[in-house]
């Protein structure tokens, strides 16, 4: 047995989760330093009040793309990863590494169509999230360049995650640091040393991404890892990815629904609130993905340890992992919640200087993030249903809260408001307090008998 296994199913769950999850916590928030540092460059190109604003805001209604790359990436890796991981605990690594092969083709093969796509309908696409035509040209020029980079963001996000399902997470932590500091040093010499504008972001962005996938695919194809990529195994076979794509569309439908969702956001704003509206959505959207990436940390922290042990079928030890992750992320999201409600304007400005639209992202961010203390509930039990392999619960948890809930109240609340903005912005909150107190319900109901069914060898 590797020291790796016999780590994940043994010594204090405790310490092995934070052990796992710090790395992994650090590789999301610096991943999301991507678009965040692309987005604090340009909200800061002057004039910061027109020329800023208004690319900022260009670049916030690429969003939705961006996401859908994310949404495939997360198709492959989190429906393979913990099938992978159950293979290995129940001691057949082969099957892992079929798994990973199967899944890495369908990655490149999607990546391509994605490519195609996004090049040759970018304009409407644009249009459709909620670009005006103050903002399209910005835009346009983010994304023609930054999709063409796709296959290596779907190379670093998605294979990335089979690093840190083996229990390697320092060495995904690196694939994101090198990345990330790359960006940061070419933004500012692109943006404003070239004059490139938004293309210099999109361009320093890829360029990053593609420097991380080399990193990513020369670790898979080496001596150190465990599961490696191997000719044999990239011939997709329907039996070993299918349980994967089934078990990777409730990931895959929370990234991707998020372009659905802020297509819907910023063309009710636009309608009601103007450009500003949706200038703070961005800024929104911006804040609320840098503050849940540490509860997404923690899952992928706690995602080998629960479904290695899973397959091994020890069920105690997932019991203990998931009370761990659960006490973790309900403790962290009400902290964020706190620092939200009691200091808006801090995160707005991290944005953009403009006094009018650090005031009005203020007052919206209060509102919009009014129940995420409680989100930490959702996402720990969410992702447990998935690192256990239940493919059925998860999904309909995902599409629950995006599109039974979200979708229609952001049309719907403003029906009972007089401030139609203010009521849209309201949706968000309404709908994740629904969707946690049916998630903890669903779970209370499962979970025990899942584990009595593990205990009992059924």
């Amino acid at each position: 047995m590797s020291q790796k296994q016999a780590d994940l199913g043994s010594g204090r769950v405790g310490k092995l989760l934070f052990s796992l999850a710090l790395p992994t916590i650090t590789s999301q928030i610096v991943n999301m330093l991507y678009n965040l540092v692309d987005r604090v460059y340009i909200g800061h190109m002057q004039p910061a009040d027109t020329v800023g604003k208004l690319a900022l805001t260009g670049v916030g209604v690429c969003l939705p793309v961006i996401m859908i790359i994310s949404a495939f990436a997360a198709l492959m890796a989190m429906g393979g990863a913990p099938r992978a991981s159950i293979q290995e605990g129940k001691g057949n690594p082969a099957e892992s590494e079929r798994i990973m092969g199967g899944c890495l083709t369908l990655l490149v093969i999607t990546s391509l169509c994605l490519t195609a796509v996004f090049q040759l309908l970018a304009e409407p696409l644009l249009l459709t999230f909620g670009a005006s035509e103050n903002t399209i040209g910005y835009a346009l020029s983010y994304m023609r360049i930054y999709s063409l980079g796709t296959l290596f963001v779907q190379l670093t996000l998605g294979m990335n995650t089979y690093i840190t399902a083996q229990g390697f997470t320092t060495v995904s932590m690196k694939t994101v640091l090198i990345g990330a500091i790359l960006n940061t040093i070419l933004d500012p010499i692109f943006i404003f040393g070239l004059g490139l504008g938004v293309r210099g972001a999109a361009l320093a962005t890829i360029l990053s991404q593609a420097v991380s996938a080399a990193w990513v695919m020369r670790f898979l194809t080496g001596g150190r890892t465990k599961w490696r990529i191997r000719r044999e195994n990239l011939r997709p076979r329907a039996s070993v990815v299918l349980p994967c794509l089934a078990l990777g569309l409730s990931p895959f439908i929370m990234q991707s629904t998020e372009s659905l969702i802020a297509m819907c956001f910023n063309s009710s704003l636009l309608k009601y609130g103007g450009d500003i509206a949706v200038g703070a959505m961005t800024v929104l959207t911006s804040i609320m993905q840098f503050a849940m990436m540490p509860l997404q940390g923690l899952t992928q922290g706690a995602q080998p340890i629960i479904s290695y042990n899973y397959g091994a079928r020890n069920a105690q030890r997932v019991r203990d992992a998931f009370r761990v992750l659960l006490r973790s992320c309900l403790a962290y999201s009400l902290a964020m919640w706190a620092l939200v409600q009691l200091f808006p304007q801090v995160f707005a400005k991290i944005f953009n200087n403009s006094p009018e639209l650090v005031e009005y992202t203020a007052l919206a961010l209060r509102i919009y993030m009014a129940a995420s203390g409680i989100f930490g509930i959702q996402i720990a039990c969410q992702q447990t249903f998935v690192s256990l392999g239940n493919a059925k619960t998860s999904l309909f948890l995902a599409v629950l809260r995006k599109i039974i809930l979200l979708i229609p109240l952001i049309y719907i609340l403003p029906s009972f408001f007089a401030n139609k903005v203010f009521a849209v912005f309201l949706a968000e909150p309404v709908a994740d307090a629904l969707a946690v107190t049916t998630t903890a319900i669903m779970f209370a109901i499962q979970f025990q008998p899942a584990m009595e069914k593990l205990e009992a060898g059924e």
